[in-house]
């Protein structure tokens, strides 16, 4: 079957091989580290410890919301653009853009979850 290839081809399919089991090997790693995270950030957070002050229209937010969601993270959210105690609270706490995560009080810029972890075990 393999005998039928032009010899470019047959040179390079061991090549294409190796880069496809590299790059899944890649994704199921990621997989794997962002499933871990979820379960610390599960186990850390209590209802109430983290909230995230949104955008309607910020595509970080949606991921953030999506990932948490999936992850069973607890948090609560609100939007500056329909919630006037949520704008206020953004202005208050200086944000400069969203999302914004306030988690047990402390303010943080955009989602990560490495920061969202290390706030939660302080």
């Amino acid at each position: 079957m393999f005998a039928r290839l032009p010899p470019l081809l047959r040179q390079l399919l061991p090549l294409a091989l190796i880069l496809a089991l590299v790059m899944g090997a890649t994704q199921w790693l990621q997989s794997s580290h962002q499933q871990a995270q979820g379960q610390v950030l599960r186990e850390l957070a209590k209802p109430g410890d983290i909230r995230m002050i949104s955008s309607t229209t910020c595509v970080f937010c949606e991921r953030a919301r999506h990932w948490m969601r999936a992850e069973a993270v607890p948090f609560q959210e609100c939007f500056i653009e329909t919630d006037a105690a949520c704008m206020a609270e953004y202005q208050a706490r200086g944000a400069r853009g969203t999302p914004t995560m306030v988690v047990r009080g402390q303010t943080q810029l955009g989602f990560d979850k490495e920061r969202v972890a290390q706030a939660l075990r302080s």
